[in-house]
């Protein structure tokens, strides 16, 4: 397999993948009565506590007033609560509650245990390599996306 061949491959893999571990996890949405927009809304909003509708919307590349609609539903679920910046009243943050925090732990176990799953055939050094390279590949990733 010629080097283009293997990365063409390594793409589709790391493609596949992601869309399974992701479908599995969603899995608790139902649950819950979440779009999967609204999840990843939610995620952002955990990721970056105190993020507001305008850097939200950025994230999702959405309209400000889309967003807008994607957040009044996570809060009249009990999900999230809007909070004025105590420095600056204009600005409104979004916030986690503990129903946001309950189901990001859920689908992130969710996650894991499909995870442990489909990596259950591997070798013992198998398993032991699989974290450094992806972690490896993660942070070069991560390097050229800030450049």
């Amino acid at each position: 397999m010629s080097d283009r061949e293997s990365i063409i491959s390594i793409e589709k893999s790391i493609r596949y993948i992601s869309a399974h571990v992701k479908s599995h996890g969603r899995e608790i949405l139902k649950k819950y009565e979440l779009s999967p927009l609204q999840f990843v809304a939610l995620q952002w909003v955990d990721d970056k506590e105190g993020i507001t509708i305008g850097e939200l919307s950025n994230r999702l590349d959405l309209a400000h007033s889309t967003t807008t609609d994607i957040v009044d539903k996570l809060e009249n679920g009990a999900f999230v609560k809007r909070q004025k910046y105590e420095k600056d009243k204009r600005i409104v943050l979004v916030l986690m509650q503990d129903k946001g925090h309950q189901i990001i732990k859920e689908v992130i176990a969710k996650r894991i245990s499909y995870i442990s799953e489909i990596t259950s055939h591997l070798s013992a050094d198998e398993k032991e390599m699989l974290p450094v390279i992806l972690e490896s590949i993660l942070q070069e990733s991560e390097k050229r996306s800030h450049e």
